[in-house]
């Protein structure tokens, strides 16, 4: 019960970009938009899909990244940085700045969903 109910803060504090679906997956969930998901959840902390250009917002906020551990594979037990950055404190009681930064990881998402696409060019 305590995943639903933070997951439903999640929605919430995101309102202001739309609908936000969360979709459960592996040990978190991730939060979608606009069919990208810009958010990842875990630990009951709020990541936020960042390229460069938000990564130095995020890092002068005091925020860091999220790691992962592999538990099998080449980089087994290495610290693997996912692209996904941590909300800021404060923003998590304030919808209107949640929205802000939300809005930057969805073009994130939404600008690194692109590639994807087969292009026309030979």
């Amino acid at each position: 019960m305590a995943h639903n109910s933070f997951h439903e803060f999640v929605r919430e504090l995101f309102a202001g970009l739309g609908p936000v679906e969360i979709k459960r997956m592996f040990g978190g969930a991730g939060g979608y938009a606009d069919g990208v998901m810009f958010l990842l959840l875990a630990d009951d902390a709020i990541y936020l899909k960042s390229d460069d250009a938000l990564k130095v917002e995020l890092r002068a906020e005091g925020c860091g990244p999220f790691l992962w551990a592999p538990q099998n594979g080449p980089r087994a037990g290495e610290l693997v940085e996912m692209g996904y950055w941590r909300l800021p404190e404060r923003a998590l009681d304030d919808p209107d700045e949640a929205a802000a930064w939300g809005r930057k990881a969805l073009a994130v998402a939404k600008a690194k969903a692109k590639p994807k696409r087969k292009s026309k060019r030979v």
